[in-house]
Protein backbone atom coordinates (compact mmCIF):
# COMPACT_ATOMS: atom_id res chain seq x y z
CA UNK A 1 0.00 0.00 0.00
CA UNK A 2 1.52 3.49 -1.10
CA UNK A 3 -1.14 6.11 -1.63
CA UNK A 4 -1.33 9.77 -0.90
CA UNK A 5 -3.73 11.34 2.28
CA UNK A 6 -6.27 12.80 -0.12
CA UNK A 7 -6.28 9.37 -1.94
CA UNK A 8 -7.08 7.71 0.82
CA UNK A 9 -9.37 9.96 2.26
CA UNK A 10 -11.52 10.48 -1.39
CA UNK A 11 -11.67 6.46 -0.70
CA UNK A 12 -13.00 6.24 2.95
CA UNK A 13 -15.44 9.64 2.55
CA UNK A 14 -13.02 11.90 4.98
CA UNK A 15 -11.79 15.50 4.65
CA UNK A 16 -7.98 16.30 5.19
CA UNK A 17 -6.81 18.82 7.65
CA UNK A 18 -2.91 18.92 6.90
CA UNK A 19 -1.13 17.95 3.41
CA UNK A 20 -3.52 16.16 1.16
CA UNK A 21 0.27 15.03 -0.60
CA UNK A 22 1.20 12.64 2.87
CA UNK A 23 2.48 9.50 1.26
CA UNK A 24 1.13 6.59 3.51
CA UNK A 25 3.34 3.21 3.09
CA UNK A 26 1.87 1.19 6.06
CA UNK A 27 -1.01 1.31 8.99
CA UNK A 28 -0.15 1.20 12.61
CA UNK A 29 -1.42 1.44 16.16
CA UNK A 30 -0.95 5.22 17.47
CA UNK A 31 1.34 4.55 19.96
CA UNK A 32 3.91 3.65 17.93
CA UNK A 33 3.26 4.75 14.18
CA UNK A 34 6.44 5.61 12.45
CA UNK A 35 7.00 7.84 9.18
CA UNK A 36 4.80 7.14 6.68
CA UNK A 37 2.19 5.42 8.93
CA UNK A 38 -1.97 5.23 8.64
CA UNK A 39 -3.27 5.19 12.44
CA UNK A 40 -6.76 6.15 14.12
CA UNK A 41 -8.02 7.73 17.01
CA UNK A 42 -11.69 5.44 18.12
CA UNK A 43 -11.38 5.50 21.94
CA UNK A 44 -10.40 8.64 23.37
CA UNK A 45 -8.19 6.99 25.98
CA UNK A 46 -5.37 7.21 23.67
CA UNK A 47 -5.90 10.50 22.55
CA UNK A 48 -2.56 11.43 24.80
CA UNK A 49 -1.13 9.32 22.21
CA UNK A 50 -2.00 11.48 19.10
CA UNK A 51 0.14 14.74 20.54
CA UNK A 52 3.58 12.21 20.33
CA UNK A 53 2.61 10.12 17.49
CA UNK A 54 5.27 9.68 14.56
CA UNK A 55 2.17 8.55 12.40
CA UNK A 56 2.06 10.46 9.16
CA UNK A 57 -1.61 10.82 9.12
CA UNK A 58 -4.44 9.53 11.53
CA UNK A 59 -8.42 8.91 10.99
CA UNK A 60 -10.32 11.08 13.86
CA UNK A 61 -13.80 11.77 14.47
CA UNK A 62 -15.59 14.45 12.43
CA UNK A 63 -16.45 16.02 15.78
CA UNK A 64 -12.97 15.55 17.17
CA UNK A 65 -11.85 18.44 18.86
CA UNK A 66 -7.98 18.62 20.11
CA UNK A 67 -6.65 19.78 22.93
CA UNK A 68 -3.14 20.14 22.43
CA UNK A 69 -1.19 21.07 19.15
CA UNK A 70 -1.19 18.27 16.41
CA UNK A 71 2.16 17.37 15.54
CA UNK A 72 3.40 19.32 12.63
CA UNK A 73 3.73 16.05 10.51
CA UNK A 74 0.32 14.55 11.09
CA UNK A 75 -2.51 14.47 8.66
CA UNK A 76 -5.67 14.47 10.32
CA UNK A 77 -8.45 12.56 7.94
CA UNK A 78 -11.85 13.23 9.41
CA UNK A 79 -14.31 10.47 9.23
CA UNK A 80 -17.79 9.81 10.75
CA UNK A 81 -16.59 6.58 12.57
CA UNK A 82 -12.67 6.28 12.56
CA UNK A 83 -12.61 2.74 13.44
CA UNK A 84 -14.85 1.55 10.72
CA UNK A 85 -12.69 3.83 8.38
CA UNK A 86 -9.41 2.25 9.65
CA UNK A 87 -11.25 -1.38 8.97
CA UNK A 88 -12.04 -0.32 5.84
CA UNK A 89 -8.07 0.51 5.37
CA UNK A 90 -7.14 -2.86 6.53
CA UNK A 91 -9.53 -4.63 4.08
CA UNK A 92 -8.30 -2.24 1.06
CA UNK A 93 -4.72 -3.23 2.01
CA UNK A 94 -5.34 -6.91 2.79
CA UNK A 95 -6.78 -7.43 -1.15
CA UNK A 96 -3.85 -5.78 -2.41
CA UNK A 97 -1.78 -8.52 -0.93
CA UNK A 98 -3.90 -11.89 -2.72
CA UNK A 99 -1.62 -14.36 -4.55
CA UNK A 100 -0.91 -14.93 -7.93
CA UNK A 101 -3.84 -16.76 -10.07
CA UNK A 102 -2.64 -20.63 -11.00
CA UNK A 103 -2.71 -24.21 -9.16
CA UNK A 104 0.19 -25.31 -8.16
CA UNK A 105 1.56 -28.44 -10.04
CA UNK A 106 1.56 -30.86 -6.83
CA UNK A 107 -1.79 -29.98 -6.03
CA UNK A 108 -4.29 -32.56 -7.30
CA UNK A 109 -7.71 -31.38 -8.71
CA UNK A 110 -10.04 -34.53 -10.07
CA UNK A 111 -10.70 -34.09 -13.90
CA UNK A 112 -14.33 -33.91 -12.97
CA UNK A 113 -13.84 -30.69 -10.37
CA UNK A 114 -14.93 -27.28 -11.74
CA UNK A 115 -11.91 -24.23 -10.87
CA UNK A 116 -13.16 -20.73 -11.56
CA UNK A 117 -11.07 -18.16 -13.69
CA UNK A 118 -8.80 -16.10 -11.81
CA UNK A 119 -8.39 -18.74 -8.89
CA UNK A 120 -5.48 -19.36 -6.77
CA UNK A 121 -4.98 -23.10 -5.80
CA UNK A 122 -1.96 -23.84 -3.63
CA UNK A 123 0.68 -26.75 -2.77
CA UNK A 124 -0.88 -30.23 -1.54
CA UNK A 125 -4.69 -28.75 -2.19
CA UNK A 126 -6.91 -31.79 -2.66
CA UNK A 127 -10.29 -30.95 -4.36
CA UNK A 128 -12.45 -33.62 -5.09
CA UNK A 129 -14.96 -35.63 -7.51
CA UNK A 130 -17.74 -32.79 -8.83
CA UNK A 131 -16.75 -29.62 -6.51
CA UNK A 132 -17.16 -26.53 -7.63
CA UNK A 133 -14.89 -23.70 -6.89
CA UNK A 134 -16.37 -20.23 -8.00
CA UNK A 135 -14.32 -17.57 -9.94
CA UNK A 136 -11.64 -15.29 -7.83
CA UNK A 137 -11.31 -17.82 -4.76
CA UNK A 138 -8.13 -18.10 -3.10
CA UNK A 139 -7.31 -21.70 -1.78
CA UNK A 140 -4.51 -22.13 0.36
CA UNK A 141 -1.74 -24.83 1.15
CA UNK A 142 -3.21 -28.27 2.11
CA UNK A 143 -6.55 -27.83 2.04
CA UNK A 144 -9.07 -30.29 1.56
CA UNK A 145 -12.35 -30.10 -0.49
CA UNK A 146 -14.71 -32.97 -0.54
CA UNK A 147 -16.82 -34.31 -3.17
CA UNK A 148 -19.46 -32.40 -4.52
CA UNK A 149 -18.29 -29.18 -2.33
CA UNK A 150 -19.45 -25.53 -3.64
CA UNK A 151 -17.54 -22.78 -2.93
CA UNK A 152 -19.00 -19.24 -3.81
CA UNK A 153 -16.89 -16.32 -5.33
CA UNK A 154 -14.22 -14.17 -3.84
CA UNK A 155 -14.37 -16.93 -0.93
CA UNK A 156 -10.71 -17.53 1.14
CA UNK A 157 -9.81 -21.31 2.87
CA UNK A 158 -6.33 -20.97 4.60
CA UNK A 159 -4.42 -23.15 5.26
CA UNK A 160 -5.28 -26.78 6.48
CA UNK A 161 -8.86 -26.34 6.12
CA UNK A 162 -11.16 -29.29 5.26
CA UNK A 163 -14.78 -28.55 3.59
CA UNK A 164 -16.09 -32.69 4.00
CA UNK A 165 -17.93 -34.22 1.48
CA UNK A 166 -21.87 -31.85 0.14
CA UNK A 167 -20.95 -29.18 2.04
CA UNK A 168 -21.35 -25.14 0.37
CA UNK A 169 -20.27 -21.61 1.25
CA UNK A 170 -21.34 -18.64 0.02
CA UNK A 171 -19.68 -16.06 -1.59
CA UNK A 172 -16.70 -13.60 0.07
CA UNK A 173 -16.39 -15.99 3.16
CA UNK A 174 -12.82 -16.66 4.89
CA UNK A 175 -12.66 -19.58 6.98
CA UNK A 176 -9.26 -19.80 9.46
CA UNK A 177 -6.67 -22.24 9.34
CA UNK A 178 -7.80 -25.40 10.56
CA UNK A 179 -11.50 -25.36 10.66
CA UNK A 180 -13.47 -28.22 9.77
CA UNK A 181 -17.09 -27.98 8.15
CA UNK A 182 -19.02 -31.18 7.65
CA UNK A 183 -17.54 -33.41 10.21
CA UNK A 184 -19.75 -36.02 11.56
CA UNK A 185 -22.54 -35.28 13.77
CA UNK A 186 -22.20 -36.72 17.24
CA UNK A 187 -24.88 -39.14 16.64
CA UNK A 188 -24.89 -42.61 18.47
CA UNK A 189 -28.14 -45.20 19.73
CA UNK A 190 -27.39 -47.13 22.69
CA UNK A 191 -27.94 -50.73 22.43
CA UNK A 192 -29.38 -53.23 24.64
CA UNK A 193 -25.92 -54.67 25.09
CA UNK A 194 -25.16 -50.83 26.40
CA UNK A 195 -23.26 -50.17 23.68
CA UNK A 196 -23.60 -47.59 21.40
CA UNK A 197 -24.32 -47.62 17.47
CA UNK A 198 -23.46 -45.11 15.08
CA UNK A 199 -26.34 -43.12 13.68
CA UNK A 200 -24.94 -42.30 9.94
CA UNK A 201 -24.80 -38.48 9.48
CA UNK A 202 -25.82 -38.08 6.10
CA UNK A 203 -26.86 -34.25 6.00
CA UNK A 204 -24.57 -31.84 4.96
CA UNK A 205 -23.26 -27.60 5.95
CA UNK A 206 -24.84 -24.72 4.22
CA UNK A 207 -22.91 -21.51 4.69
CA UNK A 208 -24.34 -18.32 3.26
CA UNK A 209 -22.29 -15.72 1.75
CA UNK A 210 -19.86 -12.99 3.30
CA UNK A 211 -18.95 -15.50 6.17
CA UNK A 212 -16.00 -15.84 8.49
CA UNK A 213 -14.99 -18.93 10.37
CA UNK A 214 -12.32 -19.07 12.83
CA UNK A 215 -9.30 -20.87 12.94
CA UNK A 216 -9.60 -24.92 15.06
CA UNK A 217 -13.66 -24.23 14.64
CA UNK A 218 -16.05 -27.10 14.02
CA UNK A 219 -19.24 -27.47 12.22
CA UNK A 220 -20.81 -30.58 11.71
CA UNK A 221 -23.19 -31.58 9.37
CA UNK A 222 -27.16 -32.71 9.59
CA UNK A 223 -27.91 -36.23 10.29
CA UNK A 224 -31.06 -34.98 8.02
CA UNK A 225 -31.45 -32.14 6.19
CA UNK A 226 -28.49 -29.17 6.51
CA UNK A 227 -26.53 -27.31 9.73
CA UNK A 228 -27.33 -23.82 8.62
CA UNK A 229 -25.22 -20.80 9.01
CA UNK A 230 -26.96 -17.63 7.53
CA UNK A 231 -25.33 -14.59 5.40
CA UNK A 232 -22.66 -12.29 7.50
CA UNK A 233 -22.23 -14.61 10.70
CA UNK A 234 -18.59 -14.39 12.13
CA UNK A 235 -17.46 -17.37 14.26
CA UNK A 236 -14.32 -16.77 16.08
CA UNK A 237 -11.88 -19.75 16.86
CA UNK A 238 -12.43 -22.89 18.27
CA UNK A 239 -16.39 -22.80 18.43
CA UNK A 240 -18.02 -26.09 18.17
CA UNK A 241 -22.03 -25.95 16.27
CA UNK A 242 -23.29 -29.38 16.28
CA UNK A 243 -25.46 -31.07 14.01
CA UNK A 244 -28.48 -29.60 12.64
CA UNK A 245 -27.67 -25.90 14.60
CA UNK A 246 -28.99 -23.07 12.54
CA UNK A 247 -27.46 -19.37 13.15
CA UNK A 248 -29.17 -16.45 11.82
CA UNK A 249 -27.96 -13.73 9.48
CA UNK A 250 -25.63 -11.32 10.87
CA UNK A 251 -24.72 -13.12 13.94
CA UNK A 252 -21.36 -13.29 15.91
CA UNK A 253 -20.25 -15.86 18.43
CA UNK A 254 -16.88 -15.48 20.12
CA UNK A 255 -14.41 -17.98 20.76
CA UNK A 256 -14.55 -21.40 23.10
CA UNK A 257 -18.53 -21.45 22.99
CA UNK A 258 -20.04 -24.75 22.08
CA UNK A 259 -23.65 -24.98 20.48
CA UNK A 260 -25.52 -28.12 20.96
CA UNK A 261 -27.93 -29.84 18.19
CA UNK A 262 -30.65 -28.86 16.78
CA UNK A 263 -30.43 -25.69 18.42
CA UNK A 264 -31.22 -22.66 16.64
CA UNK A 265 -30.14 -19.14 17.32
CA UNK A 266 -31.59 -15.87 15.62
CA UNK A 267 -30.33 -13.05 13.63
CA UNK A 268 -27.90 -10.23 14.69
CA UNK A 269 -27.42 -11.93 18.28
CA UNK A 270 -23.92 -11.24 20.04
CA UNK A 271 -22.39 -14.50 21.57
CA UNK A 272 -19.69 -13.46 23.96
CA UNK A 273 -16.98 -16.41 24.76
CA UNK A 274 -17.44 -19.47 26.44
CA UNK A 275 -20.93 -19.60 25.95
CA UNK A 276 -23.06 -23.03 26.52
CA UNK A 277 -26.31 -23.83 24.54
CA UNK A 278 -28.29 -26.64 25.53
CA UNK A 279 -29.66 -28.59 22.03
CA UNK A 280 -33.14 -28.11 20.77
CA UNK A 281 -33.73 -24.77 22.23
CA UNK A 282 -34.18 -21.60 20.03
CA UNK A 283 -32.57 -18.25 21.00
CA UNK A 284 -34.64 -15.27 19.14
CA UNK A 285 -33.27 -12.69 17.25
CA UNK A 286 -30.92 -9.73 18.69
CA UNK A 287 -30.00 -11.23 21.95
CA UNK A 288 -26.74 -10.77 23.17
CA UNK A 289 -25.35 -13.53 26.09
CA UNK A 290 -22.50 -12.56 27.27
Amino acid sequence: MEVTAKVLADRIGGTIEGSADTILNQVAKIEDAGMGSLTFLANMEYEGFLYTTQASAALVANDFVASQAIPAQLTLIRVHDPYTAFASVLQWAAAAQTYTAGIAANAHIDPTAEIGTNCYIGPFVVVDAGARIAANCQIHSHVSIGKGVHIGAKSTLHRQVAILDGCTLGDECIVQSGAVIGSDGFGFAPTHSGQYSKVPQTGNVTIGNRCEIGAATTIDRATLGSTIIEDGVKLDNQIQVAHNVKIGANTVIAAQTGIAGSTTIGANCMIGGQVGFAGHITVADGVKIA
